[in-house]
């Protein structure tokens, strides 16, 4: 039988990296697109010597002609940080990226997944958040280049199902953590360890009642696979992360209790349009996936922990 060969865009990104792991793991071919602009080599070493793994340097904004039989489009800085620094690149990556890989998937036949968001649900006034809610979304803010090109790219997967009956999938991914995340990308969980393994103050911003839920990265491949291979009237969207809310405040103590860390809480002023809630209703997931997250928050943190205290990052710190 003939592998299946997987086109993985923001494959040196850290959810792309674990899906290209995964996917490898499981007999698949995989291209792995990256241009590195938030990604890193260093995700992807293990594999560069893998007989069945090939890295393609490559803007997603620029059309690409490649044989595949399913495509992961993931390509897209995921944090504020990264996706602030350039907001017209990010927006360009959303939209035209979609176009590309979209027509991509037209010319092959090929089965595509657009890897959304939670963040199309904007500062929610449902909670928790589930697929049918359309969300409450500033369109000229700070974060909207991601937020609105995202729903964008959801408006382009199916227009395209409409219009041509291309196969698509469409996964709204919530706050995901692990091993391989950028120790410099803003997000809340980095920031905490990093923060606290450095011995530097951990920054909250508001008062640390706002809340997340975390879902674990091999948890959130689990789920994009199950998506991918589901039936074709499954398109989604569908909600993707872990249903158990947590206070920004109570991961704070947790990672400094975790990394045994003296760091002290310092305070400072809520961003603007920072959600103040954040909760997925995975009910369609676990009813057309049979996928429920299956690591819990303190595990997930001591394996995330363990990788950043290991990391060339913090040893460059100590020499």
């Amino acid at each position: 039988m003939a592998k299946k060969r997987i086109l993985v865009t923001g494959g040196a990104g850290f959810l792309g990296s674990h899906l290209c792991e995964r996917l490898l793991s499981e007999g698949c071919e995989v291209l792995c697109l990256d241009n590195f602009f938030t990604g890193s080599k260093e995700n992807i070493v293990p594999f560069l010597d893998h007989s069945f793994f090939e890295l393609i340097r490559h803007d997603v904004c620029v059309p690409l002609n490649v044989e595949v039989d399913e495509i992961y489009n993931l390509a897209c800085p995921a944090s504020p940080i990264h996706y602030q620094s350039d907001p017209v690149q990010t927006t360009k990556t959303s939209i035209h990226g979609a176009i590309n890989m979209l027509s991509l998937a037209q010319t092959q036949s090929a089965k595509i997944l657009q890897a959304s968001t939670s963040e199309i649900y904007g500062d929610p006034e449902v909670h928790p958040q589930h697929e049918g809610y359309w969300g409450n979304v500033n369109p000229i803010g700070p974060r909207s280049c991601y937020d609105e090109s995202k729903r964008c790219a959801e408006t382009l997967f199916f227009d395209y199902r409409r219009q041509f009956g291309l196969p698509i999938k469409v996964a709204r991914i919530f706050n995901t953590y692990g091993p391989r995340m950028h120790p410099q990308d803003g997000r809340v969980v980095s920031n905490f360890i990093v923060q606290a393994l450095c011995g530097e103050p951990i920054t909250i911003y508001g008062d640390g009642s706002q809340t997340r839920s975390f879902c674990y990265v091999d948890d959130l491949i689990d789920g994009l696979i199950r998506l991918m291979n589901s039936g074709p009237q499954f398109t989604g969207p569908v909600n993707l992360g872990n249903p158990v809310e947590f206070r920004i405040l109570e991961l704070a103590e947790l990672v400094l209790k975790m990394t045994n860390s003296s760091s002290k809480l310092v305070f400072k002023p809520l961003p603007q349009d920072d959600p103040k809630q954040r909760k997925p209703n995975i009910l369609l997931a676990q009813q057309e996936l049979n996928w429920t997250p299956q690591i819990n928050l303190e595990e997930g943190l001591d394996k995330t922990i363990h990788f950043f205290e290991k990391s060339l990052y913090f040893k460059s710190l100590n020499r």
